[in-house]
Parts: structure tokens; sequence; C-alpha cells
């Protein structure tokens, strides 16, 4: 397997495809692309972030940057960081939702948003050919240390409009939380105290990165938390990855509430406050076009990966946006995915409206989505997407990324995966029965 470069990062298992070699030169390849500056550095807990951490650290002073480290710290306060000291960028040490043995370099710009495909090519360029502006030992660059970012990213969450603790407070939630060991193991915690709940458990909140699951936040993983929501009979289970920028929400009778909704609450939210368009990504479901619709408001898609996402709704000036897998944007805060922001929007809601998140997702229409994906060896992607676009040109096909095709029962969308040596079929009808027919139909014409 291969090192994996995406607008998603730099991915792969450490020892094995990401290494302190690759690891230094892709970071001072970046320092050389800002042309020094100031970079805004922070992981999540995994077992080699610490070591990954001093190699970049490094990396970037040799090429005359001044680095200011956050230590464990979620995806979003990076970027939270990169606008509070005015950066010419940010490195997130983070695998996101991949296994325990991988790591990555997630690059943001100075406007605290994730490089973008031409911005990233240029710096895979200058690491390429090795075109790095190494500094003499007058112009090395220096190191401090910031303990407040996430107190500050917290209290800018606080400070939104829309967010009142007071009414939250008064609902006196109990909430169960699931960090997976990860970087919200203690962040997650301490937003909900400053939100005003008193009653939280907590399990998997020790940052070691040692995931007791597998990390991604999906119902075959998330068993213990469902078991505990309806033991405790809490109002609201939450889960994120390692780095915190996606969302999970089990209801109050333990079961999950999908992914997919998390967004959708989230919109409905925005939608209640600051009505306009929305965007999100062609694999999220299409629940989210049907409450902006509601409301007399566009929701516009984008190539699946959060910059492309954060692009789309610059350019149609959205309110919300966000991918279906969890991943909330709201630009108010911050042109990322934030699962900070999303908890407390999430509660924000339920408080106002005095319901519960059962009753929310009955409000709403009942999709089934089937995410489906198949490994590269023995398959030519490209040449497997051409041949299904020719197979259905009455289907409408969209290839903006991969190909996403549309039926009467419901839309199938298959595409390379930015994270993983994969191919991704995600397929999405009202009824499970059709969706899981869209994806068989699809996987067993992909063959390998």
């Amino acid at each position: 397997m291969a090192l994996m470069v995406s607008v998603s990062g730099i991915r792969g298992i450490f020892g094995i495809d990401l290494n302190p070699e690759n690891l230094s030169q892709y970071a001072a390849a970046f320092g050389t692309w800002t042309k020094g500056g100031k970079i805004v550095v922070g992981r999540d807990s995994r077992v080699t972030g610490e070591l990954c951490e001093r190699v970049v650290v490094s990396a970037l002073q040799s090429v005359g940057c001044d680095v200011v480290t956050l230590g464990i710290v979620p995806t979003p306060t990076v970027a939270m960081g990169v606008l509070k000291h005015k950066a010419k960028g940010g490195i997130i040490l983070s695998a996101s939702h991949n296994p325990a043995e991988w790591n990555a370099l997630k690059l943001l710009n100075g406007k605290s948003e994730f490089l973008d495909a031409d911005q990233g090519a240029e710096v895979m360029t200058i690491a390429a050919k090795r075109k790095i502006a190494y500094k003499d030992y007058r112009h090395i660059g220096d190191v401090t240390e910031d303990d407040q970012i996430l107190d500050d990213h917290i209290d800018k969450i606080l400070s939104l409009p829309y967010i009142n603790t007071d009414i939250i407070k008064r609902k006196d939630f109990t909430v169960v939380v699931d960090a997976v060991n990860g970087a919200g193991s203690q962040t997650v915690p301490r937003l909900l105290n400053k939100l005003g709940v008193r009653n939280v458990n907590c399990i998997n909140c020790t940052p070691n990165g040692l995931f007791p699951h597998n990390p991604e936040p999906i119902p075959e993983h998330l068993t213990q938390i469902c078991d505990k929501v309806k033991e405790t009979k809490a109002d609201i289970g939450i889960v994120v990855d390692p780095d915190v920028d996606r969302l999970a929400l089990v209801m109050n009778n333990g079961q999950l509430m999908g992914e997919e909704y998390t967004l959708a609450l989230a919109t409905q939210f925005m939608m209640n406050n600051k009505p306009g368009s929305c965007a999100t990504n062609l694999s999220s479901s299409n629940v989210t076009k049907d409450i902006a619709k509601s409301f007399g408001q566009t929701c516009y898609q984008a190539a699946v990966g959060e910059i492309n996402v954060v692009k789309e709704m610059q350019k149609h000036d959205a309110v919300i946006g966000g991918e279906g897998n969890g991943g909330v944007i709201n630009p108010d805060l911050h042109y990322g995915r934030d699962a900070l922001v999303g908890i407390a929007m999430t509660l924000q809601y339920l408080a106002e409206k005095n319901t519960d998140l059962v009753t929310f997702r009955k409000s709403l229409p009942d999709y089934h989505i089937i995410k489906r994906k198949k490994p590269l060896e023995g398959l030519d992607p490209d040449a497997v997407l051409e041949a299904l676009k020719l197979r259905y040109q009455d289907k409408n096909p969209v290839t903006t990324d991969g190909l996403k095709l549309f039926f009467d029962e419901g839309w199938v969308h298959i595409r390379k995966s930015n994270t993983e040596p994969i191919v991704r079929i995600y397929a999405e009808a009202r009824d499970a029965d059709n969706a899981e027919a869209l994806a068989k139909r699809v996987m067993d014409q992909i063959g390998g």
C-alpha cells in the first residue's frame, strides 16, 4: 500500500507508509509554500502523535516557520488557532476515523480552510522536486505553546447569538459521551460543562490513542454507548471520532439517529434561526435537501471532501453545510467540520423546542442509506466508473466526483476514497430493501 495523498490529507500506516522522513519532507514543503511565517500545529491522541509532532515542528522550524503548538486538541480547534494567531497555516496530525496504526498530515491555509486541489498540488510539487527552502542557523523558527486555545474555541461557540446556556441548563440534560479515547475525551465533557450540562457519563474518554473499538462512528461500532444510553435513561448520546470533526447522536431510546441526520438537525436549527441556502456533498442524504426546500431554500451539492463543500458554501453564501458523515460546518464560527459546535446546536435545538431526538427523527422523511466499499486490489477504478457510466446513460449520470446515478427508487454514488485504498459505494432510497438492492446491483457489476 502506498502513502495516500488527497484533499483529505497525507495518510498512511506509521512505520510502513508514513515515517519521519516523509513527514519531515511534506511539513518542510508546506512551510516553504507558506514562505515561512507562523504555523499552528495540533494533534489527536494517537500513540504516534507526539513523535510525529516533534518531527513536523522541527521540519517547520528548519524552513523558518515560527510554530505554535496546541498539543492534543480537535481538528476544528487547530482551525480556530489559525484564526486566533493570524497564522499563515496549520497542520493537524490526525488520521481522523482511520484505525490507530494510521496517522496523517492535514494542511490548513491562512484562512483556516483545508488546502484545495491547486494549493495541495503546489505543496506536493515542492516536496516531490525537493525544492525546500531550508534556512541557516540565524533564521530558523521559534516554538511557543498555546494552552488556552481549547477554552477560546468553546467560548467562541458560547458567544454565537443563537446559543443560550441558560436555556440548555434549565433542560437538565443527561448525556453519555463516547470519545473513543481521542481528542474529544476531555474536550467534549468540558464543552458540556460550559453549556450547563451537569449529568455527563463518559465512556472511552482517556486520551491515550488506544481506540476501544473501530473509531469510525457507524452503527456496528457503537453498541456500547447505545446500551449505556438505555441503562442511564439518558436524553442523548454523543459520539465523536478521534479528531472531533464528526458527530453521531444516539437517541433517547438507545438507538442511533444516523450520521446523515446530524447535519439534518443542524440544518433545521439554522433554518429556524438564520434561514439561507446550505451545501452538502454528493454522498449525503436527500434529507438535508428536503429540510432546505421546506424553508424555501436551496441545498447545493459538491464533490466529497470538506474543502469542496466549503467552496460551494462560499459560492452561495450558505448559512450551514457539511457532509453526511456527521460533519457540520457552521461558517459563523469557521469554515470547517466541527463536532463541538454541532453538539451545542443540537442541545440548543432540543431545549428550545422542548423535544427529544426520537420526536425530531420521526418528524423527518425516512431515508435509508447503504454504505459499502471494495478494495482497489485487482480493480481499475477509472475503468469501472466509465463502464458504469456507459451502462447507465439513462440515469442522469453526474461525474463531478466519481459517478452518481439516479434511479426511480433512489440514487447510487460510486467513487474512489480520499482516505483509504478503496472504492466507496453509497446508495439511498426511501426504504431499506430498495437501498440494499441498488447497492448490490452496482457492487455486482463492479466485480473485483
